[in-house]
């Protein structure tokens, strides 16, 4: 027979059910395209995205999505290929030139998608969210020609 409880009265058991606590995957790599830059620069226009891309793109993503932003800040895996960017080494002297300047002031950051089909993708990193920027399918961004 269930016991009764009186109005009011919140249950022992209820009384120690303990706070909650953040998932396992709180301090997870997050990505944002709040400042995906679609038309300031035609070298990282989607239009340059070949068939496959897409599916690339996004399982790459998931695939990142599992380190923390200190892995992938650490990490000097080849294939992985995250490292900052010096924009005076690049294509792109004055960088993400869409963005206000608190955020250009932000250290750059890229990623490989694969070894060479795909690319690389540029942004920058916010605590634990990477903003993606720029999307290169071609290299444009370190191609063996600077362009002004």
């Amino acid at each position: 027979m269930a016991k009764k409880i009186k109005r009011g009265r919140i249950p022992r058991l209820a009384r120690s059910i303990p706070p909650a606590s953040p998932p396992p995957d709180a301090d997870s790599l997050r990505f944002s395209f709040k400042y995906l830059d679609l038309v300031g620069n035609a070298k990282f226009s989607l239009k340059r995205c070949r068939d496959g891309y897409l599916h690339t793109f996004l399982e790459r993503l998931r695939d990142l999505s599992r380190l923390t932003a200190k892995e992938f800040r650490t990490n000097r895996s080849r294939a992985l290929r995250a490292h900052p960017i010096d924009f005076s080494e690049t294509t792109e002297p004055q960088g993400f030139r869409a963005l206000n300047e608190q955020l250009r002031a932000e250290q750059a950051w890229q990623f490989q998608l694969t070894a060479n089909e795909h690319g690389r993708v540029h942004g920058f990193l916010l605590l634990d969210t990477f903003f993606v920027v720029w999307i290169d399918p071609d290299h444009e961004l370190y191609s063996s020609q600077r362009q002004g």
